[in-house]
């Protein structure tokens, strides 16, 4: 950088009498916004009047052979500085602040400091300390080591303070720097992270908006509709003729469902009825084929009681073979049947 010397320029001699002699100003280069000239007269630097007009016919503008263009502003200055960490495929960039500012022009002019980081980087490559600092770190610790290095570049400033000749320089602040590969490592990792971040919350949203739609679906179609007709998404037209539809096609369903479960109900009641004749008539069967003593009473009001349940009732013989006062078979031939018993299967079914 060019500061504070901005600019070095050799002059001519003026030639002339010595009241006729005037330097061209073409001579004498432009002076920047907070510089100053200073010439070399013989062997010494003398400042031109600052705020003073330039005069092309001033003695030290006349005599000089060379002038410097001086910047006198206060500027922060930076320098860097590299040290090692505890691998030697890495290291710590040190980069250290220092406030400048000329004081005094003619030396800077004299001295040439044409470039003030040269004296600030030699200043800082002073300290031997600063590399034992960073030596016992990785270079992923650089948060540790930019604490150390600020604590050590502020106790050797104020032990051995940087000087410039003819300028007041003030240590500001150090900062650490990683490699480019670990920033490049980490900037890397970073973008990994956020893409996740952000395909996981992509996925969240859907999963909200999922839920979302099924409670709204489980609310019914009406609520479905009326929220798709709040967001311009369904014609209210459409969906008045598809809900009659709808409503229609329900009511259809309910009728078949109805009718068939009356017809249901009628061969249910049709196959108990057959079931019940077939009943009788097997009983009457059994009956009709022993020659055991049935007592016909009884069996019709079981028959009756029952109305034509699973179970069959089974014929039993009485309690013995009926005496001479007691009751008769109906097929014997001689007597005449009781006057309490079935003749026959046929006033039995009437």
């Amino acid at each position: 950088m060019n500061y504070p010397v901005v600019g070095e320029h050799v002059l001519g001699a003026v030639q002339g009498n010595w009241w006729s002699r005037r330097r061209r100003r073409d001579d004498v280069p432009s002076l920047p916004p907070g510089a100053v000239y200073v010439f070399r007269v013989g062997g010494n630097y003398r400042q031109f009047p600052e705020g003073m007009v330039f005069d092309p016919s001033h003695a030290d503008v006349l005599d000089a052979s060379s002038v410097s263009l001086v910047d006198t502003r206060a500027r922060m200055v930076a320098v860097e500085r590299t040290v090692p960490s505890v691998s030697e495929a890495d290291h710590f960039t040190v980069q250290a602040s220092f406030a400048c500012q000329v004081t005094d022009p003619t030396v800077v002019a004299r001295q040439g400091i044409i470039d003030v980081t040269v004296p600030l980087r030699a200043y800082l490559a002073g300290d031997s300390e600063l590399p034992r600092v960073s030596a016992g770190h990785r270079v992923e610790e650089v948060n540790a080591v930019r604490r150390e290095v600020s604590h050590r570049m502020t106790a050797y400033s104020a032990i051995v303070t940087p000087r410039v000749a003819g300028m007041s320089v003030e240590f500001v602040s150090a900062e650490v720097h990683a490699s480019d590969d670990l920033r490049n490592w980490e900037q890397k990792l970073r973008d990994e992270r956020r893409s996740q971040e952000l395909l996981r919350g992509q996925r969240d949203f859907e999963t909200q908006d999922t839920q979302r739609i099924a409670e709204l679906l489980s609310q019914g179609s009406d609520y479905a509709d009326a929220f798709g007709i709040t967001r311009n998404r369904i014609d209210v037209a459409q969906a008045a003729a598809r809900i009659h539809r709808t409503t229609d096609e329900d009511s259809a369903r309910r009728n078949r469902a109805a009718e068939e479960d009356r017809a249901h109900a009628r061969a249910r009641e049709i196959a108990d009825a057959q079931m019940r004749r077939d009943t009788v008539l097997t009983l009457l069967r059994q009956m009709g084929a022993t020659d055991d003593y049935v007592d016909y009473h009884q069996v019709l009001e079981q028959v009756l009681r029952d109305g034509g349940g699973s179970a069959v009732p089974a014929v039993e013989p009485g309690p013995g073979r009926p005496g001479p006062d007691g009751p008769r078979r109906l097929n014997s031939g001689t007597d005449r049947p009781h006057d309490g018993f079935v003749k026959d299967e046929d006033d039995l079914l009437d």
